[in-house]
C-alpha cells in the first residue's frame, strides 16, 4: 500500500468542488487517512515547492505558485491504496488543465493553458495538487501532516476484499 499527498488548492475549494474531487477518489478505493482545511502559510508552500522548482522553471514561476498556494484555504488530505501515488496522478490528468484527457479532474473542471498563464503572468488554475513519486509523498506528506494526524483503519471494501 502507498501514501500520496493532495491538495486541493484554493480556486478548487472557493468554486466549491471539493465534494465532487473527494468523491472521485474515494469511488476509486482510495481511503482518506488523514484530511484538514489550511490556509497555508509563506513558510509551508516554499517548503512544498522546493527550490528545484525555481531551478527548473525560474523563480517567478515558484514565486507564482506560493502566491497561488497561499491565496486562500486548501484541503490537505492522505490517500492510500494499491499504487496510489500512479492512480492518482491519473485521475488528476496532466498538469496544464487544457492538455488534460477529458474524465480526469483537470479535464473535467478546468481548461487554462501554461502559454495563456505565463502570456498573462498569472498562475495556471489547475485545482489541486498530487505527489509524483513515492519519494516526494512521503516528503509532502512531512509538511502538511503530523503523525498523529495520519489514521490507519479498514474500510468495508478492505474487510470484504482482504480478510480471510
Amino acid at each position: 500500500m502507498e501514501r500520496t499527498l493532495v491538495l486541493i488548492k484554493p480556486d478548487g475549494v472557493v468554486r466549491h468542488l471539493v465534494g465532487r474531487i473527494i468523491t472521485r477518489f474515494e469511488d476509486a478505493g482510495l481511503k482518506i487517512v488523514g484530511m484538514k482545511m489550511v490556509w497555508a502559510e509563506k513558510v509551508r508552500a516554499e517548503q512544498h515547492y522546493k527550490e528545484e522548482i525555481a531551478e527548473k522553471h525560474g523563480e517567478e514561476v515558484r514565486s507564482r505558485l506560493i502566491d497561488y498556494l497561499t491565496s486562500g484555504p486548501v484541503i490537505a488530505f492522505v490517500l492510500e491504496g494499491v499504487d496510489a501515488v500512479s492512480v492518482v496522478r491519473k485521475m488528476v490528468g496532466s498538469t496544464y488543465p487544457n492538455q488534460a484527457l477529458p474524465g480526469t479532474i483537470r479535464g473535467d473542471f478546468a481548461h487554462v493553458s501554461k502559454e495563456f498563464a505565463n502570456k498573462n503572468k498569472i498562475n495556471v488554475k489547475n485545482l489541486i495538487h498530487a505527489s509524483e513519486s513515492v519519494e516526494e509523498a512521503q516528503r509532502e506528506i512531512d509538511i502538511w501532516f503530523n503523525p498523529d494526524e495520519l489514521h490507519t483503519y479498514k474500510t468495508s471494501h478492505e474487510m470484504i476484499c482482504f480478510d480471510e
